[in-house]
């Protein structure tokens, strides 16, 4: 019976602490967006490590257009 006593009042600082991590975490925004970072593993941002040889004629020939204009608009 004296666990009971222990216990019981371990289990109410670790429930306040609960409550209060969840209402910073809450006000800080961590649940605001919940299906962003799902989505944005499909974004394709990952041209540029695509080596050479697997690429295609037509993938190719839109990276030179893009590094000429690109050299135009330096100069």
């Amino acid at each position: 019976m004296q666990i009971v006593m222990i216990l019981v009042p371990v289990m109410l600082v670790l429930v306040a602490l609960g409550l209060v991590l969840f209402s910073w975490a809450v006000k800080n925004g961590q649940y605001d967006d919940l299906e962003g970072p799902a989505h944005r593993i499909l974004f394709d941002d990952d041209k540029d490590m695509i080596p050479d040889d697997a690429k295609t004629r037509a993938e190719l020939d839109e990276e030179s257009d893009q590094s000429d204009t690109d050299d135009t608009a330096r100069h």
